[in-house]
């Protein structure tokens, strides 16, 4: 196993009026190079998965284990070095102020000793070059150009291709696409499924859309109250059918969990 959550459970406000139990003795076991959609409604625990996972937020109790180790302990930049994310907000996985070659060079540099040498080396040129070039968006001839300067799609597709280039363990998208317009988010989607495929890579996806969940990889996650309420896969995914998974997520939500947003997007 890629992954392996056990028990894990995360309760915030803990003996107060405003306890929430986010993560409700949670266990879940991911394959190497599966492709998982979560959905749920909101304050359904999905982002409290991703955060346990990458390392931001502490577990009551539990075990997570990764690539058959233990890092239940580990802090997030350890977890980092083979953990990629990539976030909602396009601003936050580049860094304006620095051109998309220089963003590429600090992805380049993770968990590696720095020192005083060039950020940017004369040998990485023709890779960063090739890697910009493949996402077929034109920024192969603006590798100097500051990224604060691009589109929504245009820095998140920089944010993709940084959070891979290093090959992590596992991939972590937390509605990567959900801030994009509906063209730009189906360039980012398209190229996440061809980078998740080039570079054989496991992928944990968050959306709220049940287009997305019903067309993409395969397997489906529902969670709910900090429970995973249903686990899709094999001959029940690849027959999955967009209405199949409305009708099972009016089964096991209230009607007022499914909003316009999952339905129509």
């Amino acid at each position: 196993m890629m992954l392996t959550l056990r028990n894990v459970t995360v309760t915030f406000n803990a003996s107060t009026p405003n306890e929430i139990t986010a993560l409700n003795n949670i266990s879940l076991d991911v394959e190497a190079g599966d492709f998982i959609t979560v959905i749920g409604a909101n304050g359904a625990g999905k982002s409290s998965l991703f955060n346990v996972i990458a390392g931001s937020v502490p577990l009551d109790k539990g075990k997570i284990i990764l690539d058959q180790i233990d890092v239940t302990d580990w802090a997030e930049y350890r977890r980092s070095l083979h953990i990629g994310r990539v976030f909602q907000n396009p601003a936050i996985g580049t860094c304006p102020g620095l051109t998309i070659r220089e963003n590429l060079s600090l992805a380049a540099l993770r968990g590696k000793r720095l020192g005083f040498a060039a950020g940017v080396k004369d040998s990485n040129q023709q890779w960063f070059y090739e890697l910009v070039r493949s996402v077929n968006l034109g920024l192969e001839t603006r590798l100097d150009t500051d990224v604060s300067l691009l589109s929504g799609g245009q820095r998140q597709a920089i944010s993709l291709i940084m959070a891979t280039m290093m090959r992590p363990k596992l991939l972590l998208l937390d509605e990567h696409t959900a801030a994009l317009d509906p063209n730009a988010s189906s360039q980012v989607i398209d190229l996440t499924v061809k980078l998740a495929r080039e570079n054989g890579l496991t992928v944990i996806m968050i959306t709220h859309s049940m287009q997305q969940a019903a067309a993409i990889g395969n397997r489906v996650l529902m969670m709910n109250r900090g429970r995973i309420l249903a686990d899709i896969t094999g001959a029940e995914r690849a027959n999955l059918q967009y209405g199949d998974l409305i009708d099972l997520f009016r089964k096991l939500h209230s009607a007022s969990e499914l909003t316009d947003r999952a339905v129509l997007s």
